[in-house]
């Protein structure tokens, strides 16, 4: 299978939280990543709320002359959570439509730190990635060490043989808005296979 490699990033979709945590270098971080994004002419795709961590970057980006693509499922906009100020807004049925157009428009993805929901967006786009379905960078920005555990727990799993080295390197993470774009600009996916063969003795 041939898989699909970006030339260049136009577009980056951003996993993140509804709310906007306890601490203030989430935010500082996420407007860094929004006014980035716009300075580099890249769109923000994200899920189209107006609230948590969601809505400071999409403000970031707007405020900084960017471009953002808000996809939002019908029910949460009926709740008025959604962000009207977007340069496009796109309703859809499910969570599973808001994933697939976001996927779709993005040619990059970065998870901030969030819940479940962020974790189950950024889990998706890196099995795709492994079982060769897209050649697009995922990324994490790893605000005050928050993914650290969950890198961890990577290097558990390939320690355990449950994951390829050359797959956990699929997952590019920076403490730095800008020099995690920079790797994702540069990203070339590996070609590896994903399944593991068991160890002989």
């Amino acid at each position: 299978m041939k898989i699909e490699v970006i030339d260049f990033m136009k577009s980056v979709a951003v996993y993140c939280g509804s709310s906007s945590g306890n601490q203030e270098m989430y935010t500082q971080q996420a407007q860094a990543m929004g006014r980035e994004l716009a300075r580099r002419g890249l769109t923000l795709v994200y899920g189209g709320g107006r609230v948590g961590l969601m809505g400071i970057i999409a403000d970031a980006v707007l405020a900084a002359g960017g471009r953002v693509i808000g996809v939002i499922p019908r029910f949460l906009a009926d709740k008025e959570l959604a962000h009207r100020g977007c340069t496009e807004l796109h309703v859809v049925d499910t969570m599973h439509q808001r994933k697939l157009l976001m996927a779709d428009l993005a040619d990059g993805f970065v998870a901030m730190p969030g819940g479940f929901g962020t974790l189950e967006e950024l889990f998706e786009v890196l099995t795709w990635g492994q079982l060769g379905l897209h050649g697009k960078p995922v990324a994490l920005l790893n605000t005050l060490g928050f993914y650290d555990k969950l890198l961890a727990l990577l290097d558990h799993m390939r320690a355990e043989a449950f994951l390829r080295p050359e797959n956990q390197a699929q997952l590019l993470h920076h403490a730095d808005a800008a020099a995690l774009l920079d790797a994702m600009a540069e990203y070339q996916p590996a070609s590896v296979e994903k399944w593991l063969t068991p160890r002989t003795t």
